[in-house]
């Protein structure tokens, strides 16, 4: 009868280890599923960040692209700034320069030579002063070809010429520019 007793609680001792381990073995499997579940979660939450990351990222370099531009522009128009900062003093000295050049040429016909030295020295010192300061004169002379984005035309006159027809006949008054700006277009005379 022992022996009956011992098989029975043997064979109860199996039958609750074999229960033990199934629950043990359920128990296990249900925290895999969660545990893959949480790799799961963990990997979305890792994609979001990266994503979340590059769009961070692509902000940042249009942001500073941006203020690289802005860097230049603001250095460009610095530049043009300073190249023109003198553009109206300069121009109100223009109408002096005219008055010098037809004086040189009224003393000239006069005939006193100490007088046109004189004149032309203060003339040439004017000129070279405001040559230094970025004023140069267009060049636009008799016989050029007329171009209405370096000349004005004041009037039409018929052509002495059959060669200056659409040219410039007569420049009235010189033109100036300050760099690569016309600060004073030249009035001309065209031939028809």
């Amino acid at each position: 009868m022992n022996y009956k007793n011992i098989f029975k609680n043997k064979s109860k001792m199996t039958t609750e280890n074999t229960e033990n381990e199934k629950e043990l073995d359920e128990a296990t499997i249900e925290a895999n599923a969660n545990g893959e579940q949480l790799i799961v979660e963990e990997l979305s939450i890792e994609e979001q960040l990266k994503q979340d990351l590059g769009n961070e990222k692509d902000k940042f370099l249009r942001l500073f692209a941006e203020f690289e531009n802005y860097k230049r522009r603001t250095a460009k128009e610095r530049i043009d700034l300073f190249k023109t900062a003198n553009q109206e003093v300069l121009q109100s000295m223009l109408p002096v320069l005219d008055d010098f050049d037809r004086a040189m040429a009224e003393i000239t016909k006069s005939g006193d030579e100490a007088l046109a030295k004189g004149v032309q020295l203060i003339h040439e010192k004017l000129k070279n002063t405001l040559t230094s300061k970025g004023l140069e004169e267009v060049a636009v002379k008799s016989g050029d070809a007329f171009d209405a984005d370096f000349a004005e035309a004041i009037t039409q006159i018929p052509a002495p010429s059959d060669d200056l027809k659409g040219k410039i006949v007569d420049v009235l008054e010189k033109g100036y520019k300050l760099g690569d700006k016309i600060i004073r277009f030249p009035k001309v005379v065209i031939g028809q």
